[in-house]
């Protein structure tokens, strides 16, 4: 499918997300878990674990020319567990479900990137960056 969209539409849709993450008064989270990310989005955590949690800014994130970026995010400075990031999930403030995304490499095209995937427990989770960017430009 190539779908093009008007930048208008695209940040409309980019503020629908932003407004879910920043929908209850306490900050949005993201958890990171081993694989494997669920088929779909919000299913039930089974086999993966969590290896650590970020506390978002409130607001959220800004947007811009179709793209979503996070504002900054202090890492978690003492993982709950030693493994491999493999994907992340997204809660708002009051902990219900707003999205799942992958994670990857500072050279990847990811959601969420870092220098290392490698987690030890105890260590630091530390963001490089992250954005989402609305197709069909």
């Amino acid at each position: 499918m190539n779908v093009k969209l008007p930048l208008a539409l695209r940040n409309a849709s980019l503020q629908v997300l932003l407004n879910a993450f920043d929908a209850d008064t306490n900050p949005a989270t993201i958890e990171f878990y081993t694989a494997p990310q669920p088929l779909s989005g919000g299913e039930a955590i089974t086999t993966q674990t969590l290896l650590g949690t970020w506390t978002l800014a409130k607001p959220s994130g800004t947007i811009a020319n179709g793209v979503l970026t996070f504002a900054a995010i202090a890492g978690d400075v003492a993982a709950d567990e030693t493994g491999t990031i493999a994907w992340a999930r997204i809660k708002d403030g009051s902990g219900a479900f707003v999205m799942d995304g992958d994670c990857g490499v500072s050279a990847s095209d990811a959601l969420l990137r870092f220098n290392t995937l490698a987690v030890l427990a105890g260590g630091l989770i530390d963001p490089l960056g992250g954005s989402l960017t609305s197709g069909g430009g």
